[in-house]
């Protein structure tokens, strides 16, 4: 796993530092975990507007969930 040095506000920290402690977590595994949330929610809102637009196209997809298509496609590399 890799390690990064990253550069927060002093009172920032404070809350991550907090927060982490409530949830009996790491800084570590609480700043990865906002990190994974983050990035599920680009994937998903990427998958909506996917959709959206093929579904302006109004092609015949053969009832396939494209956005599942492409959900999976993502996943397997």
């Amino acid at each position: 796993m890799a390690k990064v040095l990253i550069s927060i506000p002093d009172p920032l920290l404070e809350r991550v530092d907090v927060l982490a402690k409530s949830n009996g977590e790491t800084r570590s595994g609480f700043l990865r975990r906002l990190a994974e949330r983050e990035l599920e929610a680009v994937d998903r809102r990427d998958d909506e507007e996917i959709g959206r637009l093929l579904d302006s196209l109004d092609i015949d997809l053969g009832g396939a969930d494209i956005a599942q298509v492409i959900r999976e496609e993502r996943e397997s590399h």
